[in-house]
């Protein structure tokens, strides 16, 4: 498994990128049927033309002589629905990469429909992976409808036993396993019973349970997972899981950035821990720095001096009867 870097270096986009890519070759490997038929033309055709109508006219935007017809709009719909269900899926999360947002909607219409008939491509991985590093969530989730239904997995309590019952029996499924039982619970399928069984993979005595449960765990993005994340950063004996943890609370997964700023306060108490070594304590800046966009270094009094001025500054301006972190 490739070791991922320290997400306080300047090189942490790449971190989440290594480390899912340490389970590439098997995504390539899970294939299901191939694709064989198209979308239902009818109640997609709307929000096609939407897409269309958006994309052509940005694209030009600088020659109003070159606006695209009602013609041209159902010629580019008819093309996409004569497709397999793979390169239309591969399409639109191209496209939602490239933030055309009535591509999200169609995702999230036909997700279910290309279930068991989608492979696990290099180009499909490639797309997925990329989408998951977006900063906009509802890409990520794109991404993850997608990856489910390429998988053959319906968003199903059904799903959610078969998962934990591969990651009990098996070993060798245990990183996919974990990675979409988190992601599952963050499509709304039984979260509080998938972070159940995530805080006990977590606590698990192999040390590859453990990572990819912390990973689950980033990948279900509930408030519930945001104390476990920071117990495992703070205690696990791995360093590898701690750098993981980090990341997970910092960028990767499904946290919106109102929960991972408020994480922050937390992060703050790590610095007054005398015994975290000092990687660690690097990846307590780290994760300080993605999650706030403040520059200010390794220095513990810089960050609490910013925090005691960023807290006064929120309550000063809240809502009497409203608490902050």
């Amino acid at each position: 498994m490739a070791t991922p870097r320290n997400p306080h270096s300047g090189d942490s986009r790449p971190l989440t990128l290594s480390v899912l890519r340490w389970y590439g070759l098997a995504f390539l490997l899970l294939g299901v049927l191939s694709a064989v038929t198209g979308f239902e033309v009818g109640h997609l055709k709307a929000v096609w033309a939407k897409l269309k109508l958006g994309e052509l006219a940005s694209a030009t935007a600088a020659v109003p002589a070159s606006q695209p017809t009602a013609d041209a709009v159902n010629a580019e719909f008819a093309e996409l629905t004569r497709l397999a269900p793979q390169q239309q899926a591969e399409q639109l999360l191209e496209l939602a990469i490239r933030r055309q947002p009535a591509s999200l909607d169609l995702i999230r219409q036909n997700a279910d429909s290309w279930r068991g008939r989608l492979q696990n491509t290099d180009r499909l991985f490639d797309l997925v992976l990329t989408a998951m590093k977006s900063d906009d969530l509802r890409v990520r989730g794109a991404a993850i409808d997608v990856d489910l239904a390429a998988n053959n997995l319906s968003k199903s309590p059904k799903t959610v036993a078969h998962l934990v019952n591969l990651i009990r029996k098996d070993p060798n499924e245990r990183p996919f396993a974990l990675w979409r039982l988190g992601a599952l619970g963050n499509r709304g399928v039984q979260p509080k019973l998938v972070l159940t069984h995530l805080l006990a993979f977590a606590r698990d005595p192999n040390e590859q349970t453990r990572f990819w449960a912390v990973e689950g765990l980033a990948m279900l993005g509930t408030d519930g997972a945001i104390d476990p994340l920071l117990d495992r950063f703070a205690h696990d004996p791995s360093p590898q899981i701690r750098q993981r943890a980090a990341v997970g609370i910092a960028e990767s997964g499904m946290l919106t950035h109102q929960q991972r700023f408020a994480a922050v306060p937390d992060l703050l108490n790590f610095l007054d821990d005398d015994a975290l070594d000092s990687d660690t304590r690097g990846w307590v800046y780290g994760a300080l720095r993605l999650i706030t966009g403040e520059a200010l270094g390794n220095n513990a009094q810089a960050w609490q001096q910013w925090w005691a001025h960023h807290d006064s500054t929120k309550k000063s301006r809240s809502p009497k009867g409203v608490l902050f972190a």
